[in-house]
């Protein structure tokens, strides 16, 4: 993915975001050159790779397969939950890990989030505002091929039982509870419009906890074309 696709992407984003009254914190919009140095005051942020995310899932074609998200807040897997991070002797204890996560996402229209489940994380994703979002389901065999058997869903608190890839369309406001092991895959119904999409859920580990239905990757390679406008979470490792 060249990095003039990712720049126009997260300019999209804000735009949208902005349409929506949907404020980010002010760490997103920082330069590259502001982020120089800010490690030990940014830690949280680095570490748990909150921030910008821009993805095709190892393929090219962003506008078909593809995602843009902003990740909000979360912790981090390995961190135990109940203790504080070292705090220097001269201040108070910092908050123990955080147990959940929060993403903001923008899904265009037949742009594909492709086929996955995820072992430990729970989410829900909710409509925010715009299109509609169509998300397709499937239980996971133990072998982690897709189940012939029905899926139990929780829909804003009410249950519905779904067949093996059927498929369920969020309009503004309406929420799915996706419990781990259920296979997954979303895309903005075509004609509706982009969607602004949340994200809640359990300690968010992007770098272990997707499995695909068919081999990807979950972040992309980055061809340097032009210099970044705002930096990925990938990225911050390189420019700090």
């Amino acid at each position: 993915m060249k990095r003039s696709e990712v720049n126009r992407a997260i300019d999209r984003a804000k735009r949208l975001f902005t349409e929506y009254r949907f404020a980010l914190p002010p760490w997103a919009i920082w330069s590259p050159k502001d982020w120089k140095g800010r490690y030990d005051d940014c830690r949280e942020i680095v570490d748990c790779m909150l921030g910008w995310d821009v993805t095709t899932f190892g393929g090219g074609d962003f506008s078909h397969r593809g995602l843009t998200a902003f990740t909000l807040r979360n912790g981090r897997p390995d961190s135990p939950q109940d203790s504080p991070p070292d705090s220097p002797p001269d201040s108070a204890p910092g908050p123990p890990g955080k147990p959940y996560g929060e993403k903001i996402l923008v899904v265009e229209e037949e742009q594909e989030t492709p086929m996955h489940f995820h072992a430990s994380k729970m989410e829900d994703i909710i409509n925010r505002g715009g299109g509609n979002l169509v998300i397709q389901f499937f239980g996971s065999a133990p072998d982690g091929t897709l189940s012939d058997k029905t899926v139990r869903l929780s829909l804003d608190g009410v249950t519905r039982i779904v067949g093996p890839g059927e498929r369920v369309v969020l309009t503004p406001g309406e929420s799915v509870c996706i419990v781990p092991g259920v296979y997954h895959r979303f895309f903005g119904e075509p004609g509706a419009g982009t969607v602004l999409v949340g994200e809640v859920s359990s300690v968010n580990d992007d770098t272990s906890d997707n499995y695909w239905y068919d081999d990807l990757g979950r972040f992309s390679d980055i061809e340097e074309d032009e210099p970044p406008l705002h930096l990925l979470a990938v990225d911050y490792h390189d420019y700090l």
